[in-house]
């Protein structure tokens, strides 16, 4: 076939599905070097949502490279719209009719629990549709989170159409009838947290939202919900997860891609108004996504992995296409196979003191959707990126998601990659927050929105804007959905403990009785001090005591993420039977990467802790002063590997401190054993331990023997240096290791 053909077909395909192509196609094709401006910026960024909706008026994923539609870009779209409006792009009748068209086909399309032949269930809508009837797109979940970025705009549309008229009063009916349609208990887990998704094939995702990311629209959204609302604690459970800690100069709750910081931020204004977490710090989450951005910018100006054009004037980091795409289609041959190990596609890219995923792809959207809280820094990017890589990175809909001048594809693309699509969800901050910029308009729209208000008054905000003292208390419970899963993960507190710039030790901290119902221990209750107090006729006010429990992982999950550190065996505490046996304080730190917690082939001689070993002795201190209802007889330290040899060094250093210890695949310092004797230790190794023989834990049992302490040792015979799930998962052991006492 011809390639006139081949775009004759492209043509064909386009009008049929895409009528609004149809209707501009005369109009696409983009001038040369027009030099930037926010008003051709937006206005570009404004028609990648009016002239590309399909025949179900959803808005695509990405363009030209068609695939489905994706509720969230219908969202920003319909928000979009608005702005148009008041842009004089359109009139205010024809974002009425294409509104209300919009919302009509959403309102209809069938719901419910089958496979196919729907496009949502309970209210909820699944992340893509399908362009020909918006129905699922193949096995996508039902998500909460597009669904709230999609209601968002509803809601926006809803408050805006406020005229007495046919047309307008029609588009109130039809968003007010969607969102109240949402069951948003349906993916409450008993910690008062919602799901990420469900899918019929599977069920509940375990995942599950918290701590500080985009979905602080998705709870307020559900809060503010007058026919099927969360609980108030919900806030609360949200917020138990943020990483507060200073990065790039800039202390602030981090997360590393920017959208995280920006999505919500679109549709509320947040300057001002404080939920009480935001009270005990002092600032706003308008501050906090200005700090965020000022720590993404700060990073990519000093350019630690020496990408090319990173500067103060090109930077931004956030979810976006990425370049390895390209080799997947070009280099079929795989000639480029350090490219493919070095190059990601798409990917969530961001920087945070516990996130660092970068290499080298910048995203217009990051600049564009940070635009209202740092302009000095977002308004010279934006005009760099579009005056020096017009040719290759701007057209019709103005910024293409991505590019990466580092990636040459081997030689084949000299002047970097420049991603061929744009994105829906990338193209929706950058309109709506020049906008936002620009006038207010939609956080000035929003204000007016009863259920965004009530919502935010739920969660605990107050002053600015909204007023003083306007919290609302719910005066009905909310019973969670017992079928959507709880994720060990998520039980913790994510910290990071700091004593300057260049060091930091990321941590979880599980505590017995904070807000999560799978965590607290029955008749008691938390007191401002952090002390467990009876409030049971047996127990009224009797300090309880409980245990803590200290794991130090092996070299494999070193690192930031605070994360990799779990995945090793000791979550087999948090299970329910053993939880509910011994519920306990169980603190998890996370090495950095490339430092190691002891050094034991200099250990005798070293009175100096390595780093992390120093600041985990300082963090055990604090947490000791925190908790008042830490036993301090009964503090217990394991670990594997590197960290079980950690332990040994630990029990050294501190020995009064311990109650017991349960090394497992360690290497060991037999001059230490001394300093061991008194202390309750039973030692874990595995016969095939191909890394660390079991010669030298049979040593370190007889030389603390030969010292006059009285140690357990197994030894188990077919394995190897894996042993946590035979340790933490085995009832025997952690009866033992919670009956010492010191």
């Amino acid at each position: 076939m011809k390639s006139g053909s081949h775009f004759f077909l492209l043509f064909l395909i386009l009008t049929a599905f895409f009528p609004a192509f149809a209707q501009n196609t005369s109009k696409q094709i983009a001038p040369i070097n027009i030099p930037f401006s926010l008003d051709s910026l937006e206005k570009r960024s404004f028609d990648y949502f009016w002239k590309l909706t399909d025949r179900q008026f959803q808005t695509p994923d990405r363009w030209p490279n068609l695939s489905f539609s994706s509720i969230a870009a219908t969202g920003f779209g319909l928000s979009a719209y608005l702005v148009g409006v008041e842009r004089n792009y359109i009139t205010r009748a024809q974002a009425a009719e294409r509104v209300l068209k919009t919302l009509e086909v959403l309102k209809n399309l069938p719901q419910g629990p089958q496979a196919q032949g729907v496009a949502g269930h309970r209210g909820f809508y699944y992340h893509f549709l399908d362009h020909q009837e918006a129905l699922r797109y193949r096995d996508v979940e039902l998500s909460t989170i597009d669904s709230g970025l999609l209601l968002a705009g509803i809601l926006s549309c809803m408050s805006f159409f406020d005229q007495n008229n046919p047309s307008e009063n029609a588009i109130r009916e039809t968003a007010d009838f969607i969102y109240r349609r949402v069951e948003w208990p349906w993916m409450l887990n008993e910690n008062q947290r919602l799901s990420m998704g469900w899918k019929p094939e599977k069920g509940f995702l375990q995942a599950e939202w918290f701590g500080y990311t985009e979905a602080m629209i998705l709870y307020v959204l559900a809060l503010g919900s007058p026919t099927h609302p969360i609980n108030p604690e919900s806030w609360e459970a949200w917020t138990q997860n943020y990483v507060w800690d200073t990065y790039e100069g800039q202390e602030h709750i981090n997360f590393g891609p920017l959208f995280g910081h920006q999505y919500s931020h679109i549709w509320i204004d947040f300057k001002g108004i404080k939920d009480p977490y935001m009270q005990k710090k002092g600032l706003d989450y308008a501050e906090n996504t200005r700090r965020a951005t000022l720590a993404n910018y700060n990073y990519c100006k000093r350019n630690p992995k020496k990408f090319k054009a990173y500067s103060d004037k090109i930077w931004g980091l956030t979810a976006c296409d990425g370049p390895a795409d390209w080799l997947y289609k070009h280099d079929l041959a795989q000639s480029c196979a350090a490219d493919r190990q070095n190059f990601m596609g798409y990917s969530a890219r961001g920087v945070a003191s516990d996130y660092n995923t970068d290499d080298g792809t910048i995203a217009p959207t990051a600049a564009g959707g940070s635009l209202p809280f740092a302009p000095e820094i977002c308004l010279p990017a934006l005009e760099t990126m579009w005056n020096t890589y017009f040719d290759s990175l701007v057209g019709p809909f103005g910024f293409k998601d991505a590019f990466n001048p580092t990636f040459t594809a081997c030689g084949k693309l000299p002047n970097g990659w420049f991603d061929e699509d744009y994105l829906g969800i990338d193209q929706g901050p950058i309109v709506l927050m020049i906008e936002n910029y620009r006038s207010g308009f939609l956080w000035n729209l929003m204000k007016k929105n009863p259920y965004i208000r009530t919502g935010l008054q739920k969660a605990g905000f107050e002053g600015g804007w909204l007023g003083n003292k306007t919290s609302i208390k719910s005066k009905t419970k909310t019973l969670p959905n017992l079928e959507v899963p709880n994720n060990p993960f998520y039980f913790f507190d994510r910290g990071v403990y700091r004593e300057d710039a260049q060091f930091a030790l990321p941590y979880r901290l599980l505590k017995p009785n904070n807000i999560l119902a799978t965590n607290q221990v029955q008749g008691f209750y938390s007191q401002p001090d952090g002390s467990l107090v009876g409030n049971t006729a047996e127990t009224k006010y009797q300090n309880l005591k409980l245990p803590l429990v200290i794991y130090l992982h092996d070299t494999e999950a070193c690192g930031h993420d605070n994360e990799s550190q779990l995945r090793s065996g000791i979550l087999g505490l948090c299970e329910p039977e053993s939880w509910k046996k011994h519920p306990c304080f169980l603190l998890v730190p996370q090495c950095p990467s490339n430092l190691i917690w002891s050094d034991i082939s200099t250990k005798s001689n070293k009175e100096i802790p390595e780093k992390p070993m120093q600041l985990l002795l300082n963090l055990l201190n604090q947490i000791l002063l925190e908790n008042p209802a830490i036993d301090p007889n009964r503090i217990y330290v394991t670990g594997q590997g590197m960290g079980g040899t950690a332990v040994a060094d630990l029990l050294s250093r501190r020995p009064n401190l311990f109650a017991a210890a349960l090394p497992i695949s360690a290497e060991y310092d037999a001059s230490m054993a001394p300093a061991l004797r008194t202390i309750p230790i039973w030692l874990f190794h595995g016969a095939r331990n191909e890394r660390i023989p079991a010669t030298t834990a049979r040593n370190m049992l007889e030389a603390i023997k030969l010292s006059g302490g009285k140690p357990t040792y197994t030894e188990f015979t077919t394995l190897g240096h894996a042993l946590g799930q035979e340790i933490f998962y085995n009832p025997k052991v952690i009866d033992w290791l919670f009956s010492q006492h010191r």
